[in-house]
C-alpha cells in the first residue's frame, strides 16, 4: 500500500465574506455612548434629595427636578426621602396595612417588655414617626442608622418607663412618658449625628403581661369601684354640706337683720318717748289729752258694740237692751 501524502486544497475558489468589525465596532461605541448618556442624566422626586458620590466621596447635594452628573462608575446618587414621615414600629409588626391591618405572629418580647419603677412588668408597644432632617448625617455619620435608631429608641423608652409607676404608665401618665421619650430621643439624635428630627412618639398599648392580666384587671376594677364610691360621697358631700352653709348663713343674716331692727326700733321709741316726753313738759294737759285720744283711737276699733252716755244721765238702763254689754261712762 503506498503511503499518501498530505491532502492538498485548492482554495482559489473560496473567497469567505470578511467579518464586521468596523461594524461591530461603531454598535459598540454606540451602546456605550448611550449608556454613558443615560447614566448622566437622573430625576429626583419632590419629596427627595439626591446625594452625589464621586468615587464614593460626597460631592454635592442634587435639589428634586431634572439633575446631571459625570457617567457611572465615576459618580453616582443616592436618593434620601427628606419629605416623607417614616415609623419605626416597636412590640409589634404590621404585615399588610389596611381595612383589617395584619399584624406578624412573630414575639416581640425582647423590645416589649420593660420593668417599671415600682417594679412591675408591662408589655410596651408604640411607633416612632420621623423623618431626614440632614441626609448627609444621615448616610455617612453613623453605620446602620436604621437600627441605632431603633437602639435608642428602646434604650430611652426603658428609662423613662424606669422612672415611673405602673398606674402611670397604664393610666394618668401615657403622654407625659410620650412627650419625655420624644425630647431624650432627639437630643441623643442630635448627640450622635444621625441627621433624624423625632416629629412623635405614639404609645400604641401598655398592658401587663398575659400570664398576670387576669390578676391586674381586678386589681383595675377594685380601684375604679373605690373610686367611684369616692366620687359618690364627695357628690353627696357638695350636695349636702353647701346647703346646710348656705341655710345657716341665712338664718345667721335673718337674726342680725332682726337684731337690728329690734335695735333701730327701740331706738325709734325711745327718740319718741323723749319728743312726748318735752311736749309733755310744756303743755301737760294737752298732751294728757292727746294721749287718752291716741289711745282710743287704738282701743274703740277693737270692740265690737259701743255704748257713749254722759256722765250726769240717770235712768237710761231699763229703756236699753245691753244684752250684757259693758256700759262705760
Amino acid at each position: 500500500m503506498e503511503n499518501q501524502g498530505p491532502r492538498t486544497i485548492d482554495i482559489g475558489d473560496f473567497r469567505p465574506g470578511k467579518p464586521p468589525t468596523k461594524l461591530i465596532l461603531i454598535g459598540a461605541l454606540f451602546l456605550i455612548g448611550a449608556l454613558a448618556l443615560f447614566s448622566t442624566i437622573f430625576t429626583i422626586q419632590p419629596e427627595e434629595v439626591g446625594i452625589v458620590l464621586r468615587f464614593g466621596k460626597y460631592i454635592r447635594t442634587a435639589d428634586p427636578g431634572l439633575n446631571f452628573k459625570l457617567p457611572a462608575p465615576m459618580e453616582k446618587v443616592l436618593k434620601v426621602p427628606v419629605q416623607r414621615q417614616l415609623k419605626q414600629e416597636f412590640g409589634f409588626q404590621t404585615v399588610e396595612a389596611g381595612v383589617k391591618t395584619r399584624y406578624s405572629d412573630r414575639n416581640f418580647d425582647g423590645e416589649s417588655l420593660m420593668l417599671t419603677g415600682d417594679l412591675n412588668v408591662v408589655v410596651v408597644e408604640w411607633i416612632a414617626q420621623y423623618r431626614v432632617a440632614d441626609p448627609y448625617k444621615y448616610l455617612f455619620k453613623v453605620r446602620n442608622v436604621t437600627k441605632t435608631f431603633r437602639d435608642m429608641n428602646e434604650a430611652v423608652m426603658r428609662a423613662v418607663v424606669g422612672d415611673r409607676s405602673v398606674d402611670e404608665v397604664i393610666t394618668i401618665g401615657r403622654l407625659e412618658v410620650e412627650d419625655q421619650v420624644k425630647i431624650e430621643l432627639q437630643e441623643l439624635c442630635n448627640q450622635y449625628e444621625t441627621g433624624i428630627q423625632v416629629e412623635q412618639i405614639v404609645l400604641r398599648s401598655v398592658d401587663p403581661p398575659d400570664q398576670v392580666k387576669p390578676s391586674f384587671n381586678e386589681v383595675n376594677q377594685a380601684e375604679q369601684e373605690r373610686e367611684r364610691a369616692i366620687n359618690e360621697a364627695r357628690g353627696e358631700y357638695n350636695k349636702v354640706i353647701p346647703r346646710a352653709r348656705g341655710e345657716a348663713d341665712q338664718l345667721i343674716e335673718q337674726a342680725e337683720g332682726y337684731a337690728i331692727d329690734r335695735v333701730n326700733r327701740a331706738k325709734g321709741d325711745a327718740s319718741l318717748f323723749d319728743e312726748v316726753f318735752v311736749a309733755y313738759r310744756r303743755a301737760p294737759e294737752v298732751t294728757r289729752r292727746r294721749i287718752f285720744l291716741e289711745t282710743m283711737e287704738t282701743i274703740y276699733p277693737a270692740m265690737q258694740r259701743k255704748i257713749l252716755l254722759d256722765n250726769g244721765l240717770q235712768g237710761v238702763l231699763p229703756l236699753l237692751q245691753l244684752d250684757g254689754a259693758e256700759v262705760k261712762k
